[in-house]
């Protein structure tokens, strides 16, 4: 079973996060920030990855800590779920649409983290109390994390809820692709013949 529990407790946040990698897009999310838990609903949704998210933190300061070890733990979460990557598809990509905005996304699960993204347009933009930067926060932390390659470009775009609500549905399509079991090749996909050392 490809499934994984993480939890994090630290004086700025407490979070918990579990996936299955094989489920049907089933999410519980509960986060103190609405627009998060938007797009985690819909990271879950349109991964298929089922995913709960339970988290607290010191949203007094701001949303900083909360995003980011959210990212941390649901990185986490996928490379314990991911086990040794054998017969998974390893590499995904996703260009979506949102509107007027275009967001492409490809992921690598190769074992090691690298992380590029180019989102100037979001800079000092807020959607409702939502910091549209700590979405970057989010993306770094998870790719460090699940030990991947992320590359998140935003194509063009003006309205920023829909920027973010294609970067996080390309991300979950990217993901979605990487992580899917390859009927074909049922080993680790890779010339190394390891994906985790």
């Amino acid at each position: 079973m490809r499934r994984a529990t993480v939890e994090r407790n630290t004086k700025e946040t407490q979070i918990k996060v579990a996936v299955d990698l094989d489920g049907s897009g089933k999410t519980e999310i509960a986060t103190p920030l609405p627009f998060f838990n938007h797009m985690l609903d819909a990271f879950g949704r349109h991964s298929l990855l089922d995913l709960t998210v339970a988290a607290r933190g010191d949203i007094e300061v701001d949303g900083h800590h909360t995003v980011e070890d959210t990212g941390i733990c649901l990185g986490q979460a996928v490379r314990e779920a991911l086990a040794d990557r054998r017969g998974i598809s390893r590499y995904g990509d996703a260009t979506i649409p949102m509107d007027e905005a275009l967001a492409r996304v490809a992921v690598d699960f190769g074992g090691r983290a690298a992380f590029v993204y180019q989102a100037d347009g979001l800079r000092g933009r807020k959607v409702g109390s939502f910091d549209a930067e700590l979405a970057r926060e989010f993306f770094s932390a998870f790719a460090h994390a699940a030990l991947c390659n992320l590359h998140l470009e935003v194509q063009h775009g003006e309205n920023a809820h829909h920027i973010l609500e294609a970067l996080f549905k390309a991300f979950a399509r990217a993901v979605r692709a990487a992580v899917a079991v390859d009927p074909r090749d049922a080993n680790v996909p890779s010339t190394k013949g390891t994906l985790t050392a």
